[in-house]
């Protein structure tokens, strides 16, 4: 009598929970090339500004508590963590959209390139020169907001 053997074609339950690296293995960029870091800074930044955004609301609602509430939560944003944490919410928000338009430009088929047959080492060929250029854009433009608002918040001329 034969027994099958699927052990070539398909995982265990057991071997498939092993293989699942769950949030150690999404936050570690480092074995990935500029597009997966590219992603994982998209989701990181995203994660924050939902965060913002929820925060900002509840500093909002103050204002219905009155002028006392109100300057009271204010007084929170003019210390110096309160401006290093703004400086933190325009360079998120900065790379966020800009690369948010860069996969918008991608999604439409621009700045990708002609396909090419997946050899190994299996290069992404999305990944071209035109894309990485977008990935930096992004990065820089997030650096250069940052460094301009914290020239604002801390009063350099």
């Amino acid at each position: 009598m034969r027994t099958s053997n699927r052990r070539g074609l398909f995982k265990t339950a057991e071997e498939d929970r092993n293989n699942r690296e769950g949030l150690k293995g999404w936050l570690n960029p480092s074995r990935y090339g500029w597009e997966r870091v590219s992603y994982w800074l998209q989701r990181l930044t995203g994660l924050f500004l939902l965060i913002y955004f929820i925060g900002h609301i509840y500093e909002t609602s103050s204002l219905t508590g009155g002028a006392g509430a109100w300057n009271a939560m204010l007084q929170f944003t003019e210390t110096p963590w309160g401006h290093l944490f703004l400086i933190l919410v325009i360079g998120t928000s900065t790379y966020h959209s800009t690369n948010g338009i860069r996969l918008i430009f991608t999604e439409a088929g621009r700045g990708l390139g002609r396909p090419g047959r997946p050899d190994y080492p299996y290069d992404a060929l999305s990944l071209n020169y035109r894309q990485k250029s977008g990935i930096w854009i992004a990065l820089i433009l997030a650096a250069v907001a940052m460094f301009y608002g914290g020239n604002v918040l801390f009063g350099g001329d």
